[in-house]
Parts: C-alpha cells; structure tokens; sequence
C-alpha cells in the first residue's frame, strides 16, 4: 500500500491509502477528527485554487453536476427542460473546480436540488440507466441539516461516488442527488438495479462512508413505483438497512 499526505489550507493535514492504482483524495478514506471537519468544509469551500497535490489526479469516469429548481419551472415547459448542467469533471482537479464555484446544498432554496451522475446518464426516472433501478434515500431534519449536515454528508457522498469505493463490481452507482425541503432535506443514492444483495451492499458501504449512526435507517424505493406514483419519496419501501 502507499500512504499519500494531502495538505489542505488551513493546514488541515487527511492521509489516505488507496485501494485503487489511480489516486484520488476521498475524504471518507481519510482520517480527519470532527474537530477538524468545520475547518476542512471552510476551506474547500473558500479555497481560490485546487491545492497541488491532488491537481490532475484522473477519476475512473466522467461526472456531471447538475440543479434543477422545478418551483421556476414555466407553465407547460417539460422537467427535463428545468435540468441545467452545472459543469463536469474527470479529474479531482475539475471536480474541486465545479463544487467550489456553486452553493454549498444548505444554501438553496427549498424544492430544488443538486445531482452528480455519470456522465451519459440523466437524472431522471425514464432513463436507461436508471429505469429498472431504484434509490436509497437518508432523510435528516432540518435542524441537523442546518446544523451541517446536509453540506457534511452531500460533500462526502459526491467524493464517495466519484472515487468508485462503495461499488465494487463499478456498475451500479449512477449518481447521487441531495434535495431541499421544507421539512426535511434528503440525499439519495441512485443504483441500476433493485437486486436485494447488490443494492444492500452498496447501501451498507455507503453508511460507513458517511458515518451515520446505526440507529440511521436507509429506504430503498424503486424508480418504477416513482414514476408510476409521480412522487419521488411517497412510495413504497422495498428494502432498508
């Protein structure tokens, strides 16, 4: 194994060990106390430049950020239309580049919505990729969201997709989406498949990539169901863990 040491300002020092031949600084891999997690989230997010080095460092596939806020959306115009490409990125560098220079997710307005997926693939039920699969979705309330949270574990789910950590086989994960409510806010895990063993393996990792507590329970509904229903959360648990 090798052991990389990433130097993040204000001289928040992760280490990582990469379980893969191309290196990619995953915050989840990393040991960092919660004493230093406020000041890492600050510096990321205020950072002018990618700190050297993790510049360059190749990702296994192509991703695309992108927001959609269907309050704005115009009388009779179609919901994909509302769908607006934020950036993509290959590379940590990229990515560093494209999260950095949008809001952090706490910050929007209720009813809208941020997605990362493979590039190639929407973030819609209809699509290919998606339409015999379904999502794991983790539900906070607003006061832990507001309290950091929903930054927290949206900062830490993206890294955890795009480094290709949670899936082992590499063709499950089609992408990650945190939406803000009134209520609650929630981050979902979109998968290919609605299979028991694959679904739950992922999930599971996915737990531990956040650090949730045990007592965090994770539902798994089928985009089938959604886009029968039209409603992406009102509709029946296949699973959770």
């Amino acid at each position: 194994q090798i052991q990389v040491t990433l130097q993040f300002p204000p001289s928040v020092t992760l280490h990582y060990r990469p379980k893969r031949d191309y290196l990619l600084p995953l915050l989840h891999l990393v040991q960092v106390t919660r004493n230093n997690w406020h000041k890492l989230i600050s510096s990321v997010m205020t950072a002018k430049s990618t700190p050297p080095q993790i510049a360059g460092l190749a990702l296994h596939r192509r991703w695309v950020l992108w927001y959609d806020n269907p309050r704005t959306k115009p009388e009779g115009i179609d919901w994909k239309e509302n769908l607006k490409q934020c950036g993509s990125f290959s590379t940590a560098e990229e990515f560093w580049e494209v999260f950095n220079n949008v809001k952090p997710a706490s910050q929007l307005n209720i009813g809208t919505n941020y997605h990362i997926f493979v590039d190639g693939v929407t973030p819609m039920w209809e699509d290919p990729a998606n339409q015999k699969g379904g999502k794991f979705v983790l539900t906070m309330q607003k006061r832990d969201s507001k309290a950091g949270k929903c930054d927290e574990w949206w900062l830490f789910t993206a890294l955890a997709i795009i480094g290709e950590t949670m899936d082992k086989a590499g063709n499950e994960i089609c992408g990650a989406v945190v939406s803000i409510r009134k209520s609650q806010d929630r981050i979902a895990l979109w998968l290919k498949s609605c299979d028991r063993e694959a679904c739950v393996q992922v999930g599971l990792r996915w737990k531990k990539a956040l650090e949730v507590s045990n007592k965090t329970s994770l539902k798994y509904h089928s985009h089938k169901a959604a886009a029968a229903s039209g409603h992406s959360f009102k509709n029946e648990v296949l699973f959770d863990i």
